[in-house]
């Protein structure tokens, strides 16, 4: 996943120096520039998850491996939570 994430990167910069002289590099820009967003509300809600997590924790609602297997869970799917 991080390898796709650089690639969109990559090739988001290499439309940029070829700024907007034609449609299709608007339409590029605007794709990757939704795509990022979407990612960013991604992201966002695991933190939350996370962060919901970890006050179960330590309102005793769940235990230790609970909190570790959760943890794991978010650590898995998202790109960023480590």
């Amino acid at each position: 996943m991080k390898a796709l994430l650089l690639c969109a990167l990559c090739v988001v910069f290499a439309m940029s120096l070829a700024g907007c002289e034609n449609k299709w590099a608007s339409a590029g820009l605007g794709a990757a520039g939704g795509a990022a967003a979407g990612v960013g509300g991604y992201e966002y809600h695991f933190k939350k998850e996370k962060d919901n997590v970890e006050q179960a924790y330590k309102d005793g609602k769940i235990d230790a491996r609970e909190r570790d297997i959760r943890l794991d869970q978010i650590q898995r799917d998202s790109l960023f939570q480590k």
